[in-house]
């Protein structure tokens, strides 16, 4: 088959270390169905790679999650190489990602064992989980933030917190003049996380827990947004338009309404999770680290029962939910939730993009319907009941009706 010239990129140059994986590498890309174009992409952001790689002096043996971020973060923007090379920091990085997995299955290479950053990172993972007991979704973005913290200030060298100053760890907490508060603080909250697990392994960070700025933050000083019951139903009717996915969609969106799962425990349902005789769903230990049984409503067994015969595509996957493009037929991740919820905003012309806020409906919902705060709070799947009660705030009927008059009123 015939290459466009622009997309030959010597990939059978010997002296590059990622040539011998090449060939492993397209049929690995093949086997998930990406399409040729996108596979043309990342073998050359692959053979790009290979050649850095070769010019530093490094081997197979280097490619690791810390080499990959110190050619993402340093090569990459300074890149003069001969033209055509992909410059995209998406596409590098996704591709590059994917080729560790290949290089370290085919050349037997442990990555704990040779990846100070990994194992660095993987005791820091099992302290979270067993000293303070953190749900995997907040472990994984700690770890991700801590990740590029210490390539930032290590590279692939050996980790040394002593070595690390105040102003760098403000600097990294604060990012650039466009972040957000809430980016500052869940920026600081991981780092703050991992300063006490060093501090628990004997380190002195007085100084540096010091330095994470702590950004204003009134938490439940406004109302949470929710939407009415016509806007419930204007977002499931939003559906019934041809768009991408349409009952994979509709299937996630009666799960967050009717259920009020997270976008994470939608992801992660399964087909033995259902109970179709006794109409109920297991949810599998997640946030909260139990496993809990809830009915499932009858519209929304319908809507995932049309998704499973209609247009969930043939796969051994037993994710409920699964990718309709490549890798086709693996599980769906929180991201894919979102971004559904989000696409059926913007078809309703709203600027909302949280998809929580179907979480607060449905529990608002429940409460405006006079079900005690326990039941509530069983349904949620909350732990302590304060968690629950932000809800009281938007029962605005029965506020008003136990407010008092305004000293001096005329009423």
């Amino acid at each position: 088959m015939w290459t466009p010239p622009r997309l030959r990129l010597r990939a059978y140059d010997h002296g590059n270390v990622v040539v011998p994986y090449i060939k492993s590498y397209e049929e690995y890309l093949e086997a998930g169905r990406h399409k040729p174009k996108y596979r043309r992409r990342c073998i050359a952001s692959a053979i790009h790679f290979g050649q850095w790689l070769s010019a530093e002096g490094r081997t197979h043996e280097h490619i690791n999650e810390a080499v990959v971020g110190l050619f993402l973060s340093e090569h990459l923007p300074r890149c003069d190489c001969p033209r055509p090379v992909p410059l995209e920091l998406n596409t590098n990085r996704a591709a590059l990602n994917q080729l560790i997995r290949i290089v370290c299955s085919l050349s037997g290479i442990a990555r704990e064992a040779d990846d100070e950053l990994t194992r660095e990172l993987a005791r820091f993972d099992e302290k979270m989980a067993e000293v303070w007991g953190l749900s995997t979704g907040t472990r994984y973005s700690r770890r991700r933030i801590i990740r590029r913290l210490l390539i930032a200030q290590f590279g692939p060298g050996p980790i040394d917190v002593g070595s690390i100053s105040p102003s760098a760890v403000r600097g990294f907490v604060l990012g650039d003049a466009i972040s957000s508060a809430s980016a500052i603080r869940v920026r600081g909250d991981a780092v703050r996380c991992y300063l006490r697990y060093r501090e628990l392994l004997g380190d002195r960070v007085t100084d540096l827990r010091s330095a994470v700025p702590r950004p204003a933050s009134w938490r439940q000083a406004a109302l949470p947004d929710t939407l009415t019951a016509d806007e419930v139903q204007q977002l499931l009717r939003s559906f019934d338009v041809v768009c991408p996915s349409r009952r994979r969609g509709y299937a996630i969106v009666r799960c967050l309404v009717d259920l009020g799962l997270r976008c994470s425990e939608v992801a992660n349902l399964r087909l033995d999770d259902i109970d179709w005789h006794e109409g109920t769903v297991r949810l599998a230990a997640g946030k909260t680290r139990r496993t809990d049984v809830l009915p499932l409503p009858a519209a929304t067994g319908a809507a995932i029962a049309d998704y499973l015969r209609e247009e969930r595509p043939n796969t051994s996957c037993r994710s409920i939910f699964v990718r309709h493009v490549a890798p086709l037929g693996k599980p769906v991740g929180r991201r894919v939730v979102q971004r559904t919820v989000r696409a059926a905003y913007l078809r309703c012309g709203w600027d909302r993009t949280r998809a929580h806020i179907l979480r607060h409906t449905m529990a608002t919902r429940l409460l405006n319907a006079g079900t005690p705060m326990k039941q509530i709070a069983d349904i949620l799947r909350h732990r302590n009941l304060a968690t629950s009660a932000i809800y009281t705030k938007v029962d605005h009927p029965r506020l008003a009706a136990v407010a008092l008059s305004w000293p001096g009123s005329a009423s």
